[in-house]
């Protein structure tokens, strides 16, 4: 994105907060096509049949973030990282009201490996990684953020660094913890099911 670009996205999102509702009008064709990428993204990990499709998570999306104006938007890495939790948030509220996760039907292996983050395969278990991500941030915040921002947001080291305000190197370790806790979270659950 050009530097211009994202210091316009910048003031629309200061503006929009400040009750500039012409502001938001500005601001969606700047970041329609990063949103849409978002949320590719996020539904290259679901089911082949999923019945959302990108462009309706890119509109549920759009319909939570409008509401959203007490939220003291700092630049456009932060709209997006607000956005990425967003989708996170959406799809896994859809899967838990379709009960997709009774009794662990349809269990299959979810891997955290760094190079199949963008995977043309399903996510089996959205909902499950989601309530191990949640435990883990009731301890750690931080790293279960760093892990929303790459592997949901999937945004780079350095993003997200400048969003968490913390060094790539931090985020680099907290991913890599993390992700180790994850797997054994995950592990663990699964030997618990009947």
């Amino acid at each position: 994105m050009r530097r211009s670009s994202a210091e316009e996205i910048s003031t629309l999102l200061h503006a929009w907060h400040g009750g500039d509702q012409t502001a938001l009008d500005k601001l969606m064709p700047l970041v329609y096509d990063e949103l849409r990428r978002l949320a590719h993204r996020y539904m290259l990990q679901e089911r082949p049949d999923h019945i959302l499709q990108t462009t309706d998570l890119v509109n549920e999306a759009y319909l939570r973030l409008i509401n959203a104006r007490e939220v003291q938007w700092n630049d456009r890495v932060h709209f997006f990282a607000i956005s990425a939790g967003l989708m996170r948030r959406i799809l896994v509220d859809f899967a838990r009201s379709r009960g997709y996760q009774k009794r662990g039907g349809n269990r299959q292996m979810l891997s955290l490996k760094e190079e199949l983050w963008i995977s043309h395969t399903p996510d089996p278990d959205l909902v499950k990684l989601d309530d191990a991500l949640t435990a883990l941030s009731a301890f750690d915040p931080r790293k279960a953020k760093v892990v929303e921002l790459r592997f949901f947001g999937g945004m780079s080291l350095a993003e997200t660094a400048e969003t968490l305000g913390i060094s790539p190197e931090t985020v680099k370790r907290d991913w890599r913890m993390a992700r180790t806790w994850l797997l054994c979270e995950l592990r663990d659950r699964g030997r618990n099911e009947p």
